[in-house]
């Protein structure tokens, strides 16, 4: 079998630095925070970790609003705690990934700030200026278009007007961008996470965007239009095939970039002869209809699409996403696990799905993200999904000493890492039994994925190693199932007394409920 790199064989655990562990009882979490918990995620089992942007940033958006592409913010600490940080990573033989946000600045940046103070700044074409605005709209509503006093003109922004769009066909916003990848590369860094990556190149002729026939009112306002000049471009992938140019200059790195478009869409980033990101994120099932027919669909039609010698990777949550437990409900979130956790290639787990975490309400006067603020009552606000980590039964579930920046939810007495521990049978310890399967049977991670079929609520599927074959059986329908084995012995279930048992013939899967079972 062909030696995979550190990255096809990991599992990959995003902490989003604010919500993780605050060591100064600011409220926040910070660098330090992350290192006082390193052990917790070697004890999980996770290999890597993807940390979201600490950079210097006004905050508008919460650190994807960047100033500074080679420091870090005082909020987060220091260059030194960085490095530090780093050095525990990589003492305790995990990764680290970064996030990179190329598609915009903050326009605090000192780049953005040289910009727009006259027509002919040097730097006036490392933005998008216009005289007059087309109709492309900003991702967190209304028009994408702001207008400066100070030139009169208008500079484009897909998010927010405190987010400034880079002009990527500049020849020196690439070399400075490059340059600041290099300098986190240079420091030891594992890989990047690259922010919108498909948002990256906009349409040179600065095009309408084209009515979208299916928009219904009650949708985000940005889905009036089909976004065809100001995203997915076609030179956007020599712009990949760039940047994974300077990720290759350094040995044994990765590069992986969100992207939310349609599968074969989704493939094309790859890039030609597979110099193209790492790993384009699939996010079909955050996407997808939880049911065993829909999820079935999805798994065969992204398997079926992948480019030969394309490695896959799978995502059930991320900061942007509501917590998978809340979308399909605590009981299907063990099946969740285990579908994840047995689907080839690498995989992505966001802080707190190994707990059971759901998303918590938050009250209008505590609201903080900015895509509710400006659109409000659309389910779009994403902090109910960035609330902090529970580690224990204490008053802030010892996230902080002082008062949290988001509302813990209401069930952090009882749903923390503490409390779980003491459980044998709580969904942590499911998530460190699979993660440990996984490491320990291959075939789970690069064994051929077979046999995909889904059938009265009952997902089922193969994974074929040289030597083994695994199936996964996975009820995610409402009722209970009969389900007939072929013979073999349960390597994982998501109920603990099943493990190790023998099945054969017809045995009930209840709703909710997952084997993994190592055919004879």
């Amino acid at each position: 079998m062909q030696e995979l790199t550190w990255w096809q064989h990991s599992v990959v655990y995003e902490i989003y630095p604010r919500s993780f562990q605050d060591s100064n009882g600011d409220g926040v979490g910070e660098l330090k925070g992350i290192i006082e918990r390193l052990d917790y995620l070697v004890h999980l089992g996770v290999d890597a970790i993807w940390i979201s942007p600490f950079y210097p940033s006004p905050m508008a958006d919460f650190g994807y609003d960047v100033a500074d592409y080679c420091g870090i913010d005082p909020l987060f600490g220091t260059m030194e705690d960085f490095d530090r940080l780093l050095a525990e990573v990589h003492r305790r033989g995990l990764k680290m990934i970064l996030d990179f946000v190329p598609n915009h600045t903050s326009d605090q940046h000192p780049w953005f700030l040289e910009s727009r103070s006259s027509r002919d700044n040097p730097k006036r074409d490392w933005y998008l200026w216009r005289d007059e605005p087309n109709n492309w709209l900003s991702n967190f509503g209304g028009s994408g278009w702001d207008r400066d006093e100070t030139t009169g003109q208008y500079y484009y922004h897909s998010f927010l007007k405190q987010q400034p769009d880079l002009n990527w066909r500049n020849p020196a916003v690439k070399a400075a961008m490059f340059d600041a990848l290099r300098f986190w590369l240079e420091r030891g860094v594992d890989g990047f996470r690259v922010d919108v990556m498909w948002l990256m190149i906009k349409d040179d002729q600065f095009r309408d965007d084209p009515p979208n026939p299916g928009y219904r009112m009650g949708q985000p306002s940005n889905h009036r239009l089909l976004p065809v000049y100001n995203s997915d471009r076609p030179e956007v992938h020599d712009l990949v095939a760039e940047m994974r140019a300077v990720v290759d200059e350094f040995q044994q790195r990765v590069l992986i970039g969100e992207i939310y478009l349609p599968v074969q869409q989704l493939m094309t980033y790859y890039g030609r002869d597979l110099k193209g990101a790492n790993l384009p994120f699939n996010f079909q099932l955050l996407q997808c209809a939880w049911s065993a027919d829909a999820v079935a669909q999805v798994i065969s039609d992204y398997q079926g699409a992948l480019p030969e010698g394309a490695w896959p990777n799978w995502v059930l949550g991320n900061h942007d996403q509501p917590r998978i437990a809340t979308r399909v409900g605590p009981h299907q979130a063990r099946v969740a696990a285990m579908l994840l956790l047995t689907l080839p290639g690498t995989l992505t787990m966001y802080y707190g799905e190994e707990l059971g975490m759901t998303n918590v309400a938050i009250p209008p006067e505590l609201v903080q993200d900015p895509a509710e603020k400006n659109e409000p009552g659309l389910g779009l606000g994403r902090d109910p999904e960035r609330t902090p980590m529970p580690w224990d039964n204490s008053r802030a579930s010892g996230f902080t000493s002082g008062t949290p920046w988001l509302p813990l939810n209401d069930d952090h007495a009882t749903i923390n890492v503490a409390a779980l521990e003491q459980d044998q049978s709580s969904i942590l310890h499911l998530y460190r039994k699979l993660i440990d399967l996984r490491r320990s049977r291959r075939t789970l991670v690069s064994g051929k994925l077979r046999s995909v079929t889904a059938e009265k609520g009952v997902l089922r599927y193969q994974r074929i190693g040289q030597k083994d074959r695994i199936l996964i059986v996975l009820n995610l329908g409402m009722d209970t199932a009969q389900i007939e084995f072929e013979g073999g012995t349960v390597l994982a279930s998501t109920r603990a007394e099943r493990v190790g048992k023998a099945v054969n013939g017809f045995t009930d899967l209840a709703s909710g409920e997952g084997l993994v079972i190592d055919l004879a």
